[in-house]
């Protein structure tokens, strides 16, 4: 083999394995992003925290930006402890001291390790706001979807959609103001869910595939007597509920969306995924390109969501101007373009898809407000 053959075999065996080496640093890169449960999901828990002080009203918690964020959290610890947690009341060379609301399970001692988190309501409907609920089982297209149902005498139905890296129990701190506007409310999970089939690849779609199961749900709210419905959705749920306005069969009989923190702009998402994972901003960019392959996201199709292209009904767009998952900047610009049909709800200081948690007075009054022409 002369010289240059060989210079030129070589150089094409080192750019083959660089290619493989791109390939699978950008494959490993997209990882969190792609699986069910996480893209879009809320940052992870503020955990490793400690408990300095205590009092019969009142905690102390170490600092960080969550435990001084406004609003009421949970604090949880080992063996299930759950308490919550109310305004901030100061901060000192302690930690942050917030209002202690109450304990709801385990006992909390000075000294403990504990975490903070969004989850102010457990259980279910009745064990968690004292409301009378049903246990349903929606029909979707891979099989049985767990759904709670909460009776109402309205025509007009919500449907209500968890975004990732939680459940259910994510819609029950607005379940109290639905049921007083008398609305049939429906709590639905989808796949990938505990207790809901599994995604046939075991991936997450960014709403693509997804967004089927929420159309069962409105099939389902048909078949039970619903006239019209409103979708709830939070993060990527609120994704599926703009795809399935824009795309169900029976999109006519939605005659509203709540929108609380959507992910408009999945590129951006998935690369702040990557780069909250701890990976650089090169890499970030390789996942991105990773996650789109593997998910199989329509790009086109999901520019119009975030242009609201296909938007013919009115929507609440609840947002925080400092998310840190989905940009502001992407919801402001759905905004300014649908403007007659899209209300922007800024909640300063809130954290991804904790809207409520950060201000639940205001939070309410907003939905409440919304909601009552639509009665």
């Amino acid at each position: 083999m002369r010289w240059g053959t060989a210079a030129v075999v070589a150089a094409t065996a080192t750019a083959a394995g660089a290619g493989a080496a791109v390939l699978l640093l950008g494959r490993r890169a997209s990882e969190r992003a792609v699986r069910p449960g996480f893209a879009g999901a809320p940052a992870p828990s503020a955990a490793g925290l400690r408990v300095p002080a205590l009092a019969a009203d009142r905690v102390t918690v170490t600092r960080s930006v969550e435990t001084a964020r406004p609003g009421r959290y949970a604090l949880e610890w080992k063996d299930g402890g759950h308490a919550v947690v109310g305004d901030v009341l100061g901060t000192g060379p302690q930690g942050v001291t917030r209002r202690l609301l109450g304990t709801d399970s385990g006992t909390l001692r000075t000294g403990q390790e504990v975490r903070l988190t969004a989850r102010v309501y457990t259980g279910d409907p009745a064990t968690s706001v004292g409301l009378t609920y049903s246990e349903g089982v929606v029909d979707g297209e891979l099989g049985p979807l767990p759904a709670w149902h909460v009776a109402g005498i309205r025509g007009l139905w919500v449907i209500l959609v968890h975004g990732p890296g939680t459940d259910r129990r994510q819609a029950l701190p607005v379940l109290p103001l639905l049921h007083s506007l008398r609305l049939p409310s429906l709590v639905v999970s989808y796949r990938g869910d505990p207790g809901a089939p599994a995604s046939p690849d075991g991936l997450g779609h960014f709403g693509e595939t997804e967004w089927r199961d929420v159309d069962a749900a409105v099939r389902f709210a048909r078949d039970q007597g619903a006239g019209r419905i409103v979708l709830y959705g939070w993060s990527l749920g609120a994704t599926m509920a703009l795809h399935t306005a824009a795309r169900s069969p029976w999109r006519e009989s939605i005659a509203g969306l709540v929108l609380d923190s959507p992910v408009l702009d999945w590129s951006a998402t998935v690369r702040r995924e990557a780069t909250r994972a701890g990976q650089p901003g090169p890499l970030a960019e390789l996942g991105a390109l990773a996650a789109e392959g593997r998910s199989k996201v329509d790009l086109a199709g999901f520019a119009r969501l975030a242009d609201g292209t296909d938007l013919h009904v009115p929507a609440l767009l609840l947002h925080s101007p400092t998310d840190e998952v989905s940009p502001w900047e992407s919801a402001a610009r759905l905004a300014r373009r649908r403007e007659q049909l899209v209300s922007l709800q800024a909640v300063p200081g809130a954290a991804h898809a904790a809207l409520w948690n950060a201000d639940p007075d205001g939070y309410t009054e907003a939905l409440r407000r919304w909601l009552t022409p639509l009665l």
